[in-house]
């Protein structure tokens, strides 16, 4: 356990007075996501780590966010409990403050709820070096704005996030997965709307163009049943799912960029005969496809969603780009909370 809060806080501080860019980062395992960064000092926050609060009772915990996702997981299983929004790891070492900052979620996303849907509270050093305190760590907390939201999926860029509280999941009496043959993509979409409306024990859904996956979380007899209702073999590997999560699996070996797509799950197809793979019961669409970003992009937003690229090219942002509205919005929020714009500038959008 090592608190580094002041000292994390000092730097801060240091940084903002003398207006330089700090380049904050922990595990590394996420960098792949948004622009190289252009300079400025590292700050590592690995060394802020340790578990301070666990109630396994009330489902809740607290944890500095240097501390790995793989010990949080091991002290997790040992009362049968997880982290509800199932982050990715992509790489070893990945730890509870990148996970937040990158605002990921895996496969369990679209049927339990996303990070900041599992954050209760944080703590965290505004662009001053001054340390924020935000929700609390209890479930039904009304104490103002919740500020500790927007941390999730701000790649640093509104603040270095010291501890966070989340809410739990016990983890589920059984976990098993049926396939179920299908090679279309619109029948593949309504079947696993149909069978969502029916059972609550679904927990993730995919279609890889040949194969519905679906698994089942809950007791014997709501596996029973979810068999019943959707038919289909046993998978044998459940291994199949971690892969999935991080970014392992042999489709996204493939050639071409690999492209994240956000849109309602009922969506037409967003590819023209590329390799995809639909996630999150069709609300995420991962595309391995070399087309123009500009195409890709535009017919996310006809769907009604957006498109992040998951490969490494400069000459393609990693994220979909912000309206005027919404990026004067975000200009203003971070001038609030990082008026010298020292916060890992660039980092997620050029221009943030």
């Amino acid at each position: 356990m090592a608190d580094k809060s002041a000292e994390i806080a000092s730097r801060v501080a240091s940084a903002y007075r003398a207006k330089t860019p700090l380049n904050i980062h922990a595990g590394g395992t996420k960098s792949f996501l948004g622009p190289e960064y252009p300079g400025g000092d590292p700050l590592d926050v690995t060394g802020h780590r340790g578990i301070i609060d666990y109630d396994p009772a009330e489902l809740v915990l607290v944890a500095r966010c240097g501390t790995r996702l793989e010990s949080i997981e091991d002290e997790l299983l040992k009362n049968r409990q997880m982290l509800g929004f199932e982050p990715p790891f992509v790489q070893d070492g990945a730890t509870l403050g990148g996970a937040v900052a990158a605002g990921l979620a895996g496969p369990r996303r679209a049927f339990a709820g996303a990070a900041r849907d599992f954050m209760l509270g944080a703590k965290f050093v505004n662009g001053k070096g001054e340390i924020i305190t935000t929700g609390g760590k209890v479930i039904k907390n009304v104490a103002g704005f919740d500020l500790f939201r927007p941390m999730a999926r701000s790649m640093g860029t509104l603040g270095v996030l010291l501890t966070v509280s989340l809410r739990l999941l016990p983890l589920p009496e059984q976990e098993k997965t049926l396939l179920h043959e299908e090679k279309e993509e619109q029948t593949a979409l309504e079947k696993i709307n149909h069978w969502s409306s029916r059972t609550q024990s679904i927990s993730a859904a995919t279609w890889d163009g040949h194969i519905i996956r679906i698994r089942l979380s809950g007791s014997a007899a709501s596996m029973e049943h979810g068999r019943t209702l959707i038919g289909g073999e046993w998978l044998e590997d459940e291994q199949y799912w971690r892969a999935l999560n991080n970014l392992q699996l042999d489709f996204f070996q493939q050639p071409g960029r690999l492209w994240r797509i956000s849109v309602p799950p009922m969506s037409g197809p967003v590819h023209d005969g590329q390799p995809q793979l639909l996630d999150w019961g069709g609300a995420q669409r991962w595309l391995k496809t070399d087309q123009p970003p500009d195409i890709i992009r535009a017919r996310a937003t006809a769907l009604g969603g957006h498109a992040e690229c998951y490969s490494r090219d400069s000459t393609v942002d990693t994220f979909h780009p912000l309206s005027r509205e919404q990026l004067v919005f975000n200009q203003k929020f971070k001038a609030a909370l990082d008026p010298a714009g020292i916060l890992n500038p660039g980092r997620l959008y050029r221009e943030l």
